[in-house]
């Protein structure tokens, strides 16, 4: 147990410590970098700049989401960790754990969006009369982004659940502390994820064999039925009510953060249904001492 607790601790130290390089050369220099050795050499077309920044954004945002899928990987063994320490009654090192999922989730924040920063700059670019301070345009998205958060570090989803999973050890089916029954119902199922279904096939999100997530609405769909969608209908509105955009095949993609997060609805549906099953009990027994 006290050897896991030590790997997951080694292993956020890894992580944490790419990103801390990944950030430290100027992304300035790093969007410069790649933009130039996007170029074609020896002849050919040459892209436009705004083609160029647009194809080195995306690289920059493709390895900063690889390691945004580690760090969720790496939450979700600390909160296991953490709930195998709480049945040994190990309180300390639960709050020691649960301090370093907070500087993991800081890092995690941080890198999402710094992902968004760079992913908004490549997709508005235009190049003028005037040279571009790079520096400062990332800098202003990134700080539009960061400046956009709502809740309190404490109150992240994360981070709740973490505290959530570590708390049902003992107490499943009751309120947290301070908390009211349906503020802990709401927080175990929230996930970044939109539909719980498919709109086309109806089945459960947790249960589609080829998942797929729109770049633009982020809404999920089962792959055969939404590729099929988009060839019949030249103007293929995205299918969940509402929704205003419209879909293209290319737009339409299985990132690896979102089967770390199907997996993640998965376990909490496991962990809700347990909490209710030991609700249910508890009332019957209640009942029947009446």
């Amino acid at each position: 147990m006290r050897t896991t607790a030590l790997c997951s601790s080694n292993l956020l130290s890894l992580l944490i410590s790419p990103s801390k390089k990944h950030t430290a050369r100027p992304l300035t220099n790093r969007i410069l970098y790649m933009a130039s050795t996007s170029a074609p050499r020896g002849g050919g077309d040459v892209p436009s700049a705004s083609g160029i920044m647009t194809t080195s954004a995306s690289m920059l945002c493709s390895e900063n989401q690889s390691l945004i899928v580690e760090m969720r990987k790496v939450f979700n063994m600390m909160k296991e960790i953490a709930v195998d320490l709480e049945r040994e009654n190990e309180s300390a090192k639960v709050n020691e754990l649960e301090n370093t999922v907070a500087e993991l989730l800081a890092t995690y924040e941080d890198c999402t969006y710094q992902t968004s920063a760079i992913e908004s700059v490549g997709n508005t670019y235009q190049p003028g009369a005037e040279l571009t301070d790079f520096k400062k345009l990332l800098n202003d998205e990134f700080m539009k982004f960061k400046g956009n958060k709502s809740s309190a570090p404490q109150n992240h989803p994360l981070l709740r659940q973490f505290r959530e999973a570590v708390w049902n050890v003992h107490h499943s089916g009751q309120p947290m502390p301070g908390e009211e029954h349906e503020d802990i119902v709401m927080t175990s199922t929230q996930s970044t994820i939109l539909n719980i279904t498919c709109p086309l096939s109806g089945k459960p999100i947790t249960e589609l064999a080829e998942p797929v997530r729109g770049v633009d609405c982020k809404h999920v769909y089962e792959k055969k039925a939404i590729m099929g969608y988009i060839s019949l209908n030249a103007q293929a509105k995205c299918p969940v009510t509402g929704c205003p955009r419209y879909l293209r095949q290319d737009k339409v993609v299985s990132d690896p953060l979102l089967l770390v997060e199907i997996e993640e609805m998965r376990s909490m549906s496991k962990e809700n249904m347990t909490a209710t099953l030991v609700e249910d009990f508890t009332m019957t027994d209640d009942e029947e001492e009446d």
